[in-house]
C-alpha cells in the first residue's frame, strides 16, 4: 500500500477509533486510515470491519491483497460494563489477523502507548514480582522477553528518583525553536536560522517577559522550580551575547538555589562554540547535550547535516575541556543509509568518549519530516538490529536505562530510551515521561502541561510560529491563568 491510500476502517457497534487506529499503524505505519460506521465502505482489496454484536460478542475481518481473515470471540463481561476490556480484546483480534497475514511480530506486542514504563512502574509498586509482572504483561499485550526486560529494569532505576519528587515544585521548559537547517528526520517545530535571524531581537524579548511573568506566578503561589530545561530545536543556535540575555533572565527571576538539575540542550555540534559553552556554564546548567545522531559522515550528509563525525568528537571534548561533568550524547538508530556495522562503529566510538548519558532514539517517519516522501525506502530497516546492539553494548558498559518512550510511526516499533551511569539520571525527562511534575513551558512553541493534585493533566500551548508569539503576546499570556491556579492547588500539597 502505497502513503496516498486511505485504508477503509469500518466500526460497526462501537467507537474504538482510537485504540484500533494504534494497533493498525503498528502493521502499516505509512498509511492513513478511513473511518466509518457504513457497511458499504467496506470495498476493494484491502479493509477492516471491527464489530461488536449483542453486547458480548466481537468480531474482527480484514481484507487484505484481496483476501479476507476473520476472528470472532465472546467476552466474559458484556461490553456495556467493561469497553476497556472490549476494546483491547477487538484490537487483539486485529492484531492476531494482521500477525499471520503480515509475518510482522512488534517488539511491544498490542502495547501502543508512548510511556510504557508506566505500566512496570504501577506492577512493581503494587508489590508484585518480577515474575508475575512479566506474565501479566506479556499475556495481556504479547510483549517480547527482551522487552519485558528492558522495560522493567527501566522501571527500577527510575522508581528511587520518582520516590524522591517534590510534591510542591514544578520544572521549567526555555524554548529555543531554531535550527542551522531543518534535518530530513525531524517533524519539531523548528525554524532555519537564516529566516529567523530578523525576529531574534523580539523574540528575546518577549521570551525574557514571558519568564519574568511566570516567575511572578512561581512566587505568588508560593511554589519552587525543581528542574531547568532548555530545548529547542538547537538552543546554541542562537548568538552567545542571546543566549546569556535568557539565561540571565532565568537567573535574576527565578530562584535557583534548590534546583536538583538545569540541562541545556547544546544539541548539533556545528553550532557549539566556546564561548556559548562558557555562557551555558557560567549561568549554572551543569547538564548539556552533544548530539552526534551518527559519526558516520555520508549518514550525516544524507540527513542534511553540516558537521562531520570528527567536529562531534571536538565539540564533546571542547565541552570536557570547559568543565561539564554531566554530558549526554543522542544517536539515532535506523538512519537512512545507515548500516548495522556503521550505527556500531558510532556507538563504541561514543562510549570510549565516556559521556555521562547517552540517548538512543530510534528513527520515526513523521508526515511533518521530508523523510516521509521516501518512508517506503525504510521498510527494511536495520533499526531492531541497531537497538538490540545498543542495549547489549551500554548495559556492558555500566549505563543504565532510566527513561522511555515510543512515538507513533517509529521503525519497527521500537522505543527510545535514555542510559545513563549511575547518579547521572535526568529528573526532567523522568518526570516529563511519568507525567507526575507540572512542568511550565515558555517560549515559542513550548507546552505546559499542568500536573494537578488529584492527578488530572491539562496542556497549555504556546504559539508554534515566532511571528505569532511575539504578534499575540499579550493573548498568550492569558493562558498563564490556568497555570496559577494549578500552581495554587500544588502550594497547598504537604512537603514530601
Amino acid at each position: 500500500m502505497n502513503n496516498n491510500f486511505k485504508m477503509p476502517v469500518i466500526l460497526i457497534g462501537n467507537s474504538f477509533k482510537y485504540e484500533i487506529e494504534a494497533t493498525l499503524k503498528l502493521f502499516f505505519h505509512e498509511n492513513r486510515f478511513a473511518f466509518s460506521d457504513d457497511i458499504n465502505e467496506a470495498a476493494g482489496d484491502n479493509y477492516v470491519i471491527a464489530s461488536v454484536k449483542n453486547d458480548s460478542v466481537i468480531s474482527a475481518q480484514i481484507m487484505l491483497n484481496g483476501e479476507l481473515s476473520s476472528l470472532e470471540a465472546t467476552l466474559d463481561i458484556p461490553v456495556s460494563d467493561d469497553k476497556d476490556t472490549a476494546e483491547h480484546e477487538l484490537c487483539r483480534l486485529i492484531y492476531r489477523i494482521l500477525s499471520e497475514r503480515t509475518g510482522i511480530r512488534p517488539p511491544w506486542g498490542l502495547m501502543t502507548g508512548i510511556r510504557p514504563v508506566k505500566k512496570f512502574v504501577e506492577l512493581i509498586r503494587q508489590d508484585m514480582s518480577r515474575e508475575q509482572i512479566y506474565d501479566k504483561l506479556s499475556q495481556k499485550y504479547e510483549i517480547t522477553p527482551e522487552k519485558l526486560d528492558i522495560g522493567y529494569i527501566t522501571a527500577e532505576n527510575q522508581l528511587p528518583i520518582l520516590d524522591r519528587i517534590n510534591s510542591r515544585a514544578v520544572s521549567l521548559y526555555v524554548s529555543i525553536p531554531f535550527c542551522p537547517t531543518r534535518c530530513s528526520y525531524c517533524s519539531f517545530v523548528s525554524h532555519s536560522m537564516d529566516s529567523a535571524v530578523k525576529l531574534m531581537p523580539d523574540y528575546v524579548r518577549m521570551l525574557c517577559r514571558e519568564l519574568e511573568i511566570t516567575a511572578q506566578i512561581v512566587k505568588e503561589t508560593n511554589t519552587e522550580i525543581d528542574t531547568v530545561y532548555f530545548g529547542g530545536g538547537t538552543p546554541t543556535s542562537i548568538s552567545a551575547e542571546d543566549l546569556r540575555t535568557i539565561m540571565e533572565c532565568v537567573a535574576e527571576n527565578f530562584d535557583l538555589a534548590k534546583i536538583r538539575e538545569y540541562s541545556v540542550e547544546a544539541g548539533r555540534p556545528d553550532t557549539i562554540t566556546e564561548e556559548k559553552l562558557r555562557v551555558i556554564k557560567e549561568l549554572g546548567a551543569q547538564r548539556i547535550s552533544v548530539n552526534p545522531q551518527t559519526l558516520n559522515d555520508d549518514v550525516l550528509r544524507v540527513i542534511g547535516r553540516n558537521h562531520s563525525g570528527e567536529d562531534a568528537i571536538r565539540a564533546f571534548e571542547l565541552a570536557r575541556k570547559i568543565g561539564f561533568t554531566n554530558i549526554n550524547t543522542d544517536l539515532i538508530a535506523g538512519l537512512p543509509t545507515e548500516t548495522p556495522e556503521s550505527f556500531r562503529n558510532t556507538l563504541d566510538r561514543i562510549t570510549e568518549l565516556d559521556p555521562e548519558s547517552i540517548t538512543v532514539h530510534t528513527l520515526t517517519i513523521k508526515r511533518a519530516a521530508n523523510l516521509f516522501e521516501k518512508a517506503g525506502e525504510n521498510n527494511n530497516n536495520p533499526a531492531a538490529e541497531m537497538v538490540s546492539y545498543s542495549i547489549d553494548k551500554l548495559l556492558a558498559n555500566g549505563y543504565l536505562p532510566y527513561y522511555m518512550y515510543r512515538q507513533k510511526n517509529t521503525v519497527d516499533n521500537l522505543e527510545n530510551i535514555g542510559y545513563s551511569k549511575k547518579g547521572f539520571e535526568s529528573f526532567y525527562n523522568i518526570f516529563i515521561m511519568d507525567e507526575t511534575q507540572t512542568i511550565l513551558g515558555v517560549g515559542c512553541a513550548a507546552s505546559t502541561k499542568l500536573v494537578y493534585p488529584d492527578g488530572k493533566i491539562s496542556r497549555i500551548h504556546n504559539y508554534k510560529f515566532p511571528y505569532e508569539y511575539i504578534r499575540q503576546f499579550d493573548t498568550l499570556m492569558e493562558k498563564k491563568k490556568e497555570a496559577a491556579e494549578c500552581l495554587k492547588k500544588i502550594s497547598s500539597l504537604p512537603l514530601r
